[in-house]
């Protein structure tokens, strides 16, 4: 009786002993995730920006690409339309302009799939979207706002701790008076 309790209670001891050994086993299997560690840097996230001016182009100027003597437009709305590489729609967001009439568009939730095909410079477009000045409200195709501005890359940057944003450029961009009276000779 003795030994079959001895035996017994060796048992349940060396099961005791066997569950912790196991458990850390799980950890070094390389199918099972590793534990978060406690004291790990943040990750650093890159964020693809756009950023670009919207004026109103003078009646002196109408028909021509020139945007001498316009004014920035305070409140103007542009869209950013990204397209994959089999030229579906990827993404689409609006974004307003401020006082000065420039647009600092971030692209939350845009991803590239296939990297150079769904990439920011050949997969996105700017376009005008809508003027909140009545007297000029006409889209132009001043660099393109109405096709579609594409982006150039400046070699712009924002790096801090944490957060990395890669900066392209859409040329300015206008609308125009629906009525300009004819220049006078």
């Amino acid at each position: 009786m003795k030994r079959a309790q001895n035996l017994f209670l060796l048992s349940v001891l060396l099961v005791a002993i066997s569950i912790p050994y196991s458990t850390a086993n799980e950890y070094e299997s390389p199918t099972k995730p590793y534990p978060k560690q406690h004291n790990t840097p943040p990750k650093m996230t890159a964020n693809v920006v756009v950023e670009g001016i919207v004026y109103c182009q003078s009646c002196k100027y109408s028909g021509t690409w020139s945007l001498d003597e316009a004014k920035p437009i305070k409140g103007a709305k542009i869209g950013v339309i990204c397209r994959n590489y089999k030229d579906r729609i990827s993404y689409y967001k609006t974004y307003s302009t401020d006082s000065g009439g420039y647009f600092y568009a971030k692209l939350d939730g845009f991803t590239m799939r296939h990297q150079l095909l769904d990439h920011p410079l050949q997969a996105c477009v700017v376009k005008l979207v809508s003027s909140p000045i009545d007297e000029c409200d006409v889209f132009t195709n001043i660099n393109y706002g109405f096709n579609g501005a594409a982006l150039r890359y400046e070699k712009k940057k924002i790096m801090n701790k944490g957060y990395e944003a890669v900066i392209y450029a859409a040329g300015p961009l206008a609308f125009r008076p629906e009525y300009c009276m004819p220049n006078q000779y």
